[in-house]
């Protein structure tokens, strides 16, 4: 009881996430039974290679959502949040790799075959632990936090705004893909780490695992979407709206606006780092490309057209883009990019609060004009 009521209080006057949530919630029940149930020859069939994308766009949409805390409610425009992305995504293709033991191409039980391809004598010690998938999952988090919190604290501390953190931010991501690229760090180099076998002993490439990781991806959003909302609507969550808007007045205040900053992008990136766990299994790869600036800029448009600080305007937004994307680059693969620039440049002109904004705009005026 006391749990629905915090669930009742957490969701009050979110019509939108209520709708979001809902439709998951569906999603997770005639997602499975299309793809399981149903046979293939029906039109009705889903097929596993539609559940393995729906579930890479959610763990999208749990990134997009984690910048959306950062970015539409506390004014921080990260454009580094790749990185924690990938971090978390390493950490679970480092655990998928020492699952694969004796069953790998060079059939070393205990070396990945990357490590054997470049005369690896051993193991090194920051492997160790990663056969353990409770280790592994705490490392997905961790990781991306503890380097959330470093920067963070050097640079809220510094009191490095605007586009200034910016800037750094994309020099992070960039600088931890370079060094990802040199095969002397020991997660794959430029090929980066694939050829998984199973998770937690089921195999990946069974319909049943796929039809099970894509569920896990959408519980991991609904309880992402839940947090974030608990946060915004706490006293902490009001707080931090204050330093977006006037980050002078709230230190005036008395509130030690650095703290703020930093919990709430340490979260926001253990959170960017569980997106990137949940998207290697179902890609079946992860590399030192994920770490690109341009991903991270590709992030900020999601949330932006789709409509930030709103949490779930976040998720449609990356969801209706990367779904874009999957059709363009498919049919008109020279038009993508152009049709992305220019949704961005409409978007910030015209729809300055996305998609999200403009339905809301819309459904107010309508309400205006039937109650007139």
């Amino acid at each position: 009881m006391a749990s629905r009521g915090l669930l009742l209080s957490v969701l009050e006057h979110d019509r939108g996430g209520k709708i979001f949530l809902g439709i998951l919630v569906a999603s997770l029940v005639v997602v499975p039974i299309l793809n399981l149930a149903v046979p293939e020859s029906s039109p009705f069939h889903l097929s596993t290679f539609t559940v393995t994308l729906l579930g890479k766009y959610l763990s999208f949409a749990l990134l997009a959502m984690a910048l959306d805390l950062v970015w539409g409610y506390c004014g921080i425009l990260s454009l580094g949040h790749a990185a924690f992305f990938a971090l978390g995504g390493y950490a679970m293709g480092m655990y998928l790799m020492r699952q694969i033991g004796d069953r790998g191409v060079y059939g070393h039980p205990e070396l990945p075959d990357f490590m054997v391809f470049l005369n690896w004598q051993e193991l090194p010690w920051y492997w160790y632990g990663f056969d353990q998938f409770w280790f592994a999952f705490l490392m997905m988090m961790f990781v991306p936090g503890l380097l959330a919190f470093i920067f963070g604290w050097l640079a809220f501390r510094s009191r490095v705004t605007g586009v200034y953190l910016s800037i750094i931010t994309q020099a992070l991501t960039y600088a931890l893909m370079l060094a990802f690229f040199r095969n002397e760090m020991g997660f794959g180099g430029n090929n980066g780490l694939t050829d998984f076998k199973d998770i937690l002993g089921f195999n990946l490439q069974e319909d049943s695992t796929r039809v099970g990781l894509f569920i896990a991806t959408a519980l991991a959003l609904a309880m992402g979407y839940l947090a974030c909302r608990f946060i915004v609507r706490s006293k902490a969550g009001r707080v931090i709206v204050a330093v977006r808007d006037a980050e002078d007045r709230a230190r005036f205040l008395g509130y030690k606006v650095e703290s703020y900053k930093l919990w709430v992008f340490t979260f926001s990136a253990m959170l960017a780092g569980l997106a990137g766990a949940l998207y290697v299994p179902q890609v079946g790869i992860i590399n030192p490309g994920e770490f690109s600036p341009l991903n991270s800029i590709e992030l900020v448009v999601w949330v932006a057209i789709g409509g930030r600080g709103t949490l779930y305007g976040a998720v449609v937004g990356a969801l209706l883009v990367n779904y874009a994307k999957t059709f363009f680059t498919g049919a008109l693969p020279e038009v993508w990019l152009f049709a992305l620039g220019g949704l961005f440049v409409v978007v910030t002109l015209f729809l300055p609060r996305g998609l999200v904004g403009l339905f809301s705009k819309v459904r107010s005026k309508a309400s205006v004009e039937g109650a007139t």
